[in-house]
């Protein structure tokens, strides 16, 4: 048997291209869940922030301008603002102006603390817009994170099917037609949850993981030729849809064809490439006659299996080497030399049980008077000479 690469883990994944949006966009936007108002620099709305993350450096206003990411929003707090406070006018002149010359993509100033003149002055003057928040510095914070992560994540739609197995996100891939809303529409009517049908948009999350929503048109419809568009949600209830779920597994449906050769251990380890981040594949043949709805309830199944640490085809793989390697070991052996199996499990100290022979049969006894015996060496009753 020839050693192959089995790879317990998927290669190394590559984040995708960084998405931007305006400060506009982000102001705008109907899920900040804290108030902004601007007091200053409405000519940089249209400026980019390229990273999800806020940045709150106070040291900037000292004159450290180390470590300092313009595409950031830069968050002013309760300590940055009270050490403005303690300088004299010109200092706080000095060092507004120098924070902001970083052409910084936005400024919030936090408490909904009415920043001073210094500070406007310097923002008008390099057209950086300042907003100010009406939450504290932590509310704040956590707010923007909550906008930005859903405006800078990289998407991508794929044509396919998104179902939650068991909790384990299986995305069905495969040509047009091949039975995908019908193996969906099998899961549904085994209890299990519909995400997304024919347009499965996806969305990367750090530190890599993509996420699959459906899109607004086709939310909790699927499409079953000869039946039409059909309401999941309506027909079977609001437990048979989710509204995002996480992609763990992709599996692929290919018309079966005897001139492949398909997997047939489950050793071999195939990746399926989504934004930069591999998901574990499973190429599936469709024949007529095979249940599509339980191999993909298997197949959830097993990557729970796997995720606790059991490989199924990895330790019948074991297994079988080890029988192979002790056969070989065996039939290498000379006779005189050829071992019992089982001859480690007995003690060294016990002798072997010796199997009692039997007795031979006493004279004028025929083969028939043998053959009534009831064991190989216990004589059956005998009958007395004077019965003949």
């Amino acid at each position: 048997m020839t050693d192959r690469p089995m790879p317990s883990s998927p290669p190394a994944s590559t984040p995708p291209a960084s998405v931007q949006c305006t400060v506009r966009d982000l102001v705008e936007d109907s899920r900040v869940t804290v108030k902004l108002r601007r007091v200053a620099g409405e000519a940089g709305l249209g400026r980019p922030i390229r990273h999800p993350r806020v940045q709150k450096c106070g040291l900037a206003l000292a004159g450290h301008f180390y470590g300092v990411v313009p595409s950031r929003v830069q968050v002013l707090g309760e300590t940055e603002l009270s050490y403005l406070d303690s300088l004299s006018g010109d200092g706080r002149s000095l060092s507004a102006r120098g924070f902001f010359s970083l052409g910084l993509s936005a400024v919030v100033v936090t408490r909904n603390t009415e920043p001073s003149r210094a500070l406007i002055a310097a923002a008008e003057a390099t057209g950086t817009p300042l907003f100010v928040s009406d939450a504290r510095s932590s509310r704040t914070i956590n707010a923007l994170h909550a906008v930005l992560d859903e405006l800078l994540a990289p998407q991508t739609q794929l044509h396919g099917v998104l179902v939650d197995v068991f909790g384990v996100g299986l995305l069905v891939l495969g040509k047009s037609g091949i039975g995908k809303s019908e193996c969906a529409l099998e899961l549904v009517l085994r209890g299990h949850r519909l995400v997304a049908d024919d347009v499965v948009k996806c969305d990367w999350r750090p530190p890599g993981m993509v996420f699959g929503t459906p899109a607004d048109l086709l939310r909790h419809h699927i499409e079953v030729r000869g039946l039409g568009v059909l309401n999941i949600k309506d027909l079977f209830g609001v437990t048979s849809v989710r509204e995002r779920k996480r992609i763990d597994v992709v599996v692929r449906l290919e018309d079966w064809s005897e001139k492949e050769e398909y997997d047939r251990l489950g050793v071999e380890e195939k990746w399926h490439t989504i934004l930069g981040t591999s998901i574990r594949l499973l190429v599936v043949p469709v024949r007529p006659g095979r249940d599509m709805g339980s191999i993909l309830e298997i197949a959830a199944r097993n990557e729970l299996l796997r995720r606790a640490g059991n490989n199924s085809a990895k330790e019948f793989l074991a297994r079988l080497e080890g029988q192979l390697v002790t056969e070989v070991a065996l039939d290498d052996q000379p006779e005189s030399l050829a071992i019992d199996p089982n001859e480690h499990a007995r003690p060294a100290s016990v002798p072997h049980p010796r199997v009692p022979t039997p007795p031979a049969p006493k004279r004028g006894w025929s083969s028939e008077q043998n053959s009534n015996e009831s064991s190989a060496w216990i004589p059956a009753v005998r009958p007395k000479e004077g019965d003949e």
